[in-house]
């Protein structure tokens, strides 16, 4: 029996028609580098003393792009564990057996995935103030984050909990587990797995959005940059703007590199784990008989 596929294997001449097209997109993006640093070279962009400023540590530049990293990391931080605490309980009660509990689930993850980001850091930011509650610039993009994304987080996981085969939640509660045992060691574990690269690109946009903290006030990575950039401004024009900002940019693809490659490492790992876990399980016993059926019969 062979294995459906979506699409037919490639022949000798699409396999070299792929190749043709691959060698052209290659050259192409090749092509608007060059065109890029051309360009900026014949602006200066690429003198090196431009780029110096971000390592010369008598300018501050250093130190403060490294203050704001750890801005920025811990406030990403905070929102994804709780975020991510916060929406597997959310999926949970929105598998829920009682309606009350599935609807109060809905409410608060529908509610909050139509809402935009900004609109929840401003309203908490601006708006309870007026109650009486003043959160800081830390809290109120905290809370902001973990509102949207605990939403966001909540349908991958009731997502990746569905998706798995009703038979093995029916074999469970048939062999006595309760409902809990079987969401933690049977439904849960094999989700995960599932989700894990999504759960990893949310996670990665959580980081990202904490550069909205730039709006209320927040010292973080991008404000960071742009604090810099008024700095230099009076004395230098925009002499350093551009490198100043790269700088913050690739800061944040590096730690997204970096995450993903967590998030990889951390499936392998899950991975390997379950293979050895279902070569244990149906390990023969030292006794079982070895080799043709019939040689173990006559001896």
């Amino acid at each position: 029996m062979t294995t459906p596929v979506l699409f037919d294997v490639p022949g000798p001449k699409a396999k070299a028609r792929i190749r043709i097209g691959t060698v052209i997109g290659a050259l192409l993006i090749l092509g608007l580098i060059a065109l890029v640093l051309t360009r900026l070279a014949g602006n200066g962009q690429l003198d090196g003393q431009r780029w110096a400023v971000l390592f010369d540590a008598r300018t501050g530049v250093p130190q403060t792009l490294g203050r704001t990293l750890v801005n920025t990391l811990e406030v990403a931080a905070v929102g994804m564990v709780v975020a991510t605490l916060l929406g597997l309980l959310l999926a949970v009660g929105r598998l829920s057996e009682h309606a009350a509990v599935r609807w109060l689930a809905g409410l608060y993850i529908e509610f909050f995935r139509a809402i935009p980001l900004l609109v929840v850091i401003f309203a908490l930011y601006f708006v309870l103030p007026k109650y009486g509650i003043r959160p800081s610039a830390f809290q109120a993009l905290a809370g902001g984050l973990i509102l949207y994304n605990s939403a966001v987080l909540a349908e991958i996981f009731r997502a990746g909990i569905l998706s798995i085969d009703k038979g093995q939640r029916e074999a469970a509660l048939g062999l006595g587990m309760r409902k809990s045992q079987v969401m933690t060691l049977v439904l849960l574990p094999q989700a995960t797995r599932r989700m894990l690269p999504v759960l990893i690109a949310q996670l990665v946009v959580l980081l990202k959005d904490s550069s909205l903290g730039f709006i209320i006030g927040y010292f973080e990575l991008l404000r960071g940059a742009r604090s810099l950039v008024e700095f230099f401004t009076p004395r230098f024009g925009s002499e350093y703007t551009f490198q100043l900002y790269v700088a913050a940019g690739l800061i944040y693809i590096v730690i997204n590199v970096l995450l993903s490659q967590v998030a990889k490492y951390i499936e392998e790992r899950t991975r390997r784990s379950a293979k050895a876990a279902a070569v244990k399980d149906v390990a023969l016993p030292a006794d079982a008989p070895m080799g043709d059926s019939s040689t173990a019969s006559t001896t």
